[in-house]
């Protein structure tokens, strides 16, 4: 469709522009059909991020551009599909950045990384966090992601290099208080510098020993001066070994000294810090909430903050735009400073992004954004419990947050369409996907929040723990219908169509598995042998097989996305779900032949959960009731 001589590009431009063209159809020499693409920086549009496409009178395209990202946006709209006429944008932020998960189990290959950061050129994104816990190579500090997949300095120097070339700014996105639960188990190296399980030792001169190692071993890969410290849901803080030490402390006077230290640490090293601004919210709130409208932070508190220190408000759940703005005026109000705003995807505790969902979130969020005049926002994504999703899977909510980043309305079909171009697959197909958690009829898949699939998936199917969840009798239909949709999406000739194979196959094994444990219970307490004999040919038997097939696909998706450490997790809970419909098979026949007289976990009541479905979210109060697992 396009060609681009690279050789006459800006000098700028040119090392992105290749990178770019080992993916996406774009030629380097003329060719019968292929419209030349010429770049110009424009001086004038230097900090305006804005471009301009405009013909060039030769059957091709003119790009201006201020800034190199804007010229890869503007690429991305003409992959898109052919304008008869010209076109500009303004990317309405000063930071439109996307977080990359790489701490919750599933650390990304580089190479995966660098695929994202194509995407996120072509998107106009022109920041792009790794979220790095402790996955990060610390000098001295062989802990520090051990066994996990830890990037190492050199990894991280070539994607900064990799993703500068696409105009894009790469920021470390690291823990320095609390979320080191991975790195603080290992007690022997640092139970020194522990507070609480999670949280680091504030106040302590080991701490501030490790916090500087800590910092200089985040920021040196990068270009980027600024740095993202964290420091959000540090739950407990001062109630562990602080107050052995140190004795008691109001919990505000020990956040703010512990944000002075690592100020200084970063002021030191020409670092422009941020974190994430719930704790301040938290403390000052009666109940301990983030988003408590009666939550008071004294003006004392607030102004110690260091003025180097920028806040991030995150906000996944609010679908009004008033509630938003509001939380944008209290930061301002409350905190005296200009936030930063996260939105997120929703990819986490699921398989597959809940597209609709996290876009009910995300629109009112950049809506509120923008009324608001604030300049900085990303779009997080998380792993919680094991990274189970396929983070390919939020391309299509990132899509919707650049659109309206640079100035479109919200319009699911336009961003559709642009979306076939720069992620290369097919919007509605992976919104589709997103109904694994919503199979049955009734709620909406946009505003009721649900991760039906990763609880049907992980129940025992001897126990059926969260069978009460199922609000229908069966969501067999709705299952059997999804799994041959996405089958025929999976086969579509788009190049990130294949990925789809994965929820396909999640659909076809929960359209087993939904009624079975509900459908053997009845018929073994009715003592109708021959139905059991039939549900365990037709049912127990093909689903350990389909389960097999499934851990396969997810095993090959894993390998082929993120480095090999944590498959381990997927693999345990994989295995035990086939260990267990073995098992299961097995203590059926042996009821049928008569050398077993009694299945007891299958003469249970089952009572409804005490907690609400949400709560049910993590493995390991799915897979049992046992808290010895």
């Amino acid at each position: 469709m396009y060609f681009i001589e690279i050789e006459k590009a800006p000098p700028a431009l040119q090392a992105g522009l290749s990178q770019l063209m080992a993916e996406y159809p774009l030629a380097e020499r003329p060719a019968a059909g292929l419209q030349p693409v010429t770049f110009r920086l424009e001086e004038t549009r230097v900090g305006e991020r804005s471009f301009e496409a405009v013909p060039d009178g030769k059957g091709g395209w003119d790009v201006r551009y201020g800034r190199p990202i804007e010229a890869f946006r503007a690429l991305g709209r003409l992959l898109a599909g052919p304008a008869a006429e010209p076109f500009g944008e303004t990317c309405q932020f000063e930071m439109l950045s996307l977080q990359l998960e790489c701490s919750r189990n599933g650390v990304l290959r580089p190479d995966q990384a660098k695929a994202f950061a194509r995407r996120a050129a072509l998107l106009g994104v022109n920041t792009l966090m790794l979220y790095l816990e402790d996955t990060y190579e610390v000098p001295g500090e062989p802990f520090f992601g051990y066994l996990r997949g830890r990037f190492t300095r050199r990894e991280l120097q070539d994607l900064d290099d990799y993703t500068h070339a696409l105009g894009i700014e790469m920021i470390p996105c690291v823990q320095t208080l609390g979320h080191l639960e991975q790195v603080l188990q290992w007690k022997q190296a640092y139970g020194g510098v522990t507070d609480t399980e999670s949280v680091l030792l504030a106040g302590d001169d080991k701490t501030h020993a490790l916090l500087e190692k800590m910092i200089d071993a985040a920021s040196a890969p990068f270009r980027s001066r600024r740095i993202h410290l964290g420091m959000d849901e540090a739950w407990g803080l001062g109630t562990g070994k602080f107050r052995e030490k140190f004795g008691e402390r109001p919990t505000f006077d020990i956040m703010n000294d512990h944000l002075d230290t690592v100020a200084a640490m970063c002021e030191k090293r020409g670092l422009h810090p941020m974190i994430w601004s719930d704790m301040y919210f938290r403390i000052g709130s009666k109940k301990g909430e983030y988003y408590d409208p009666e939550a008071k932070i004294p003006p004392e508190v607030a102004k110690r903050i260091p003025a180097n220190v920028e806040l991030v408000y995150w906000d996944y759940y609010h679908t009004d735009r008033e509630f938003y703005e509001s939380h944008i005026d209290k930061h301002r109000d409350f905190l005296g400073k200009e936030p930063v705003v996260a939105s997120g995807s929703w990819n986490w505790n699921h398989f597959w992004t809940n597209i609709p969902y996290s876009l009910a979130r995300v629109v009112p969020c950049v809506e509120a954004c923008l009324a608001k005049g604030v300049r900085q926002v990303f779009m997080t994504t998380w792993g919680d419990d094991g990274m189970e999703c396929d983070l390919y899977s939020v391309l299509p909510v990132i899509q919707v947050f650049a659109d309206l980043a640079y100035g479109h309305p919200y319009d699911e079909e336009a961003s559709a369409w642009r979306f076939a171009a720069t992620c290369r697959a097919d919007f509605q197909d992976y919104s589709l996907a997103s109904h694994l958690d919503r199979p049955g009829p009734g709620k909406t898949i946009a505003q009721d929040y649900s991760n039906t699939s990763k609880w049907l998936m992980w129940d025992d199917p001897f126990l059926g723990l969260c069978e009460p969840f199922q609000e229908v009798d069966s969501y067999r239909a709705g299952y059997r219908e999804l799994a041959s949709a996405l089958e025929a999406a999976a086969a579509k000739e788009n190049p990130g169509a294949s990925r789809l194979r994965f929820p396909a196959q999640i659909a076809k094994v929960l359209m087993l598995k939904c009624d079975l444990r509900k459908n053997l219970s009845a018929a073994y307490g009715n003592k109708d042998r021959e139905e059991v004999r039939r549900l365990l040919e037709t049912e127990v038997r093909p689903l350990a097989a389909e389960m097999e097939t499934l851990w396969k696909r997810h095993r090959d998706l894993w390998l082929a996305t993120y480095k090999p450490f944590g498959l381990e997790v997927i693999e345990i809970r994989y295995g035990g779900q086939i260990t267990r419909l073995r098992s299961l098979a097995d203590r059926l026949q042996g009821w049928l032949d008569g050398s077993v007289e009694t299945i007891p976990e299958l003469e249970t009541d089952l009572h409804p959960y005490a907690e609400n479905q949400g709560l049910a979210g993590r493995y390991r109060r799915i897979a049992t009731p046992s808290c010895l697992f």
